[in-house]
């Protein structure tokens, strides 16, 4: 298998892994601290992919800019009062999170 089939062959695996759930479902790893909340502006799959690879540069990166960090007391209240529904996927030893993105109807 080539360089380039292997990652994307890693990539459909993870995005194979990755399901909605209820935050409620994650409330044991968010109070461990091992949730790690990933902005709507980031693929999720590209973001545990870059997990599973250890790209501690990237991954430094996302976090230095805002668009990764520790899930925040109020963002779990938030999503725990809402019931809400997120994606996630575990890229270990974490759980990264992602709101479900709103889409608005055009009318």
């Amino acid at each position: 298998m080539s360089k380039m089939n292997e990652q994307d062959f890693k990539r459909a695996s993870v995005n194979l892994e990755t399901a909605q759930i209820a935050w409620r479902e994650l409330q044991r790893y968010f109070a461990s601290g091992a949730t790690v909340a990933v902005s709507d502006t980031l693929d999720l799959v590209e973001v545990a992919f870059q997990f599973s690879e250890d790209n501690a540069a990237q991954v430094a990166q996302w976090m230095q800019s805002g668009q990764l960090a520790p899930v925040s007391d109020e963002q779990a209240l938030a999503w725990y009062e809402a019931d809400a529904l997120v994606w996630a996927v575990v890229a270990r030893p974490y759980v990264l999170v992602q709101s479900q993105k709103v889409v608005s109807e055009k009318k």
